[in-house]
């Protein structure tokens, strides 16, 4: 479907917002401007580039640090668009700039809403054991998330999923809705959904420190915390001796009287050189990869480390 009548304003950024961009141009929308971020140097850049995305296309791209700054607000009003598209764009925009759309402003949440609306929903979801999540494209409205829902998409979180691994289902379910959804938005048949706050949950972000594995919890949650901020995100950490140690892969051992971890003490073990983490309900992870310093640690030299304590 071609329609180049359409101007629109993206703002984007991630996977996320790369996949819906080329959606959005292969729906044959005319995309007048991309604001985005620039990539922080202390953030490990693991998704695709935006940037790169806009240079191969010829699309001007800004990246002002304030969305609520009047020059960007003046900006976009002189290219009067008929849509503004938000794609994994970190900032909440302001109302003044919503309204500039002449037929609507959506965004693209990675979760179910109203479940889970803030920030890092996937992360969340694996966080609290979800068993699935999604995305929902919805009208953008001042309170986050809060607007009326066109679409969604749901996809399961398997129980060895890690946080990365369903961001790359959602981001298959981002451009899934996207495109589905384009055509009813372009011609203006498009029917919104209630988005009931009251049935969901609002989340922050989360810090590096709130990987903190707390040992005395039952297993399942620190695994869950475990596969939440899987690298390359900045882990679930632990420290001994004065090293921080950071769990790179894991599992759940399901029996604890076949894997010789019964009676356990809780915190990182080595048992038959293999590390092990023992948890408040007497099960344990098997730790498959554990780093320090980005290095891998052999269950040999975290032995010495435990002895020397």
């Amino acid at each position: 479907m071609a329609n180049h009548t359409n101007s629109t304003v993206v703002f984007a950024y991630h996977s996320v917002g790369v996949r819906c961009i080329k959606t959005l141009l292969a729906r044959g929308v005319q995309i007048d401007l991309v604001v985005s971020h620039e990539d922080n140097p202390n953030e490990t850049i693991w998704f695709e580039s935006v940037a790169d995305l806009c240079t191969e296309h010829g699309i001007k791209r800004i990246t002002p640090e304030n969305p609520a700054s009047p020059e960007l607000f003046e900006q976009i009003k002189a290219l009067a668009p008929d849509f503004i598209f938000s794609f994994y764009y970190r900032h909440m925009l302001p109302t003044n700039i919503l309204a500039l759309a002449k037929r609507g402003a959506y965004n693209l949440h990675g979760s179910l809403l109203p479940k889970y609306r803030g920030r890092v929903p996937v992360n969340w979801a694996v966080l609290h054991g979800e068993t699935e999540t999604g995305a929902t494209l919805h009208e953008m409205a001042a309170k986050p998330d809060a607007g009326g829902i066109i679409a969604q998409t749901a996809v399961p979180i398997l129980p060895d999923d890690t946080a990365y691994e369903v961001f790359g289902k959602l981001t298959v379910a981002a451009e899934q809705i996207l495109w589905f959804a384009l055509p009813a938005l372009l011609d203006g048949t498009a029917k919104l959904l209630t988005n009931d706050l009251s049935k969901g949950s609002y989340f922050g972000g989360r810090k590096p420190e709130d990987g903190r594995i707390d040992w005395s919890l039952p297993a399942q949650q620190v695994y869950n915390l475990h596969r939440a901020v899987a690298p390359p995100y900045p882990g679930a950490f632990t420290e001994v001796g004065g090293n921080t140690y950071v769990i790179g892969k894991a599992r759940l051992v399901e029996s604890v009287a076949s894997n010789n971890t019964a009676n356990l003490p809780q915190g990182l073990s080595v048992v038959d050189n293999v590390i092990f983490g023992g948890c408040g309900d007497g099960r344990a992870l098997q730790i498959i990869e554990l780093l320090m310093n980005g290095k891998v640690v052999s269950a040999s030299s975290l032995q010495q480390q435990l002895a020397a304590q």
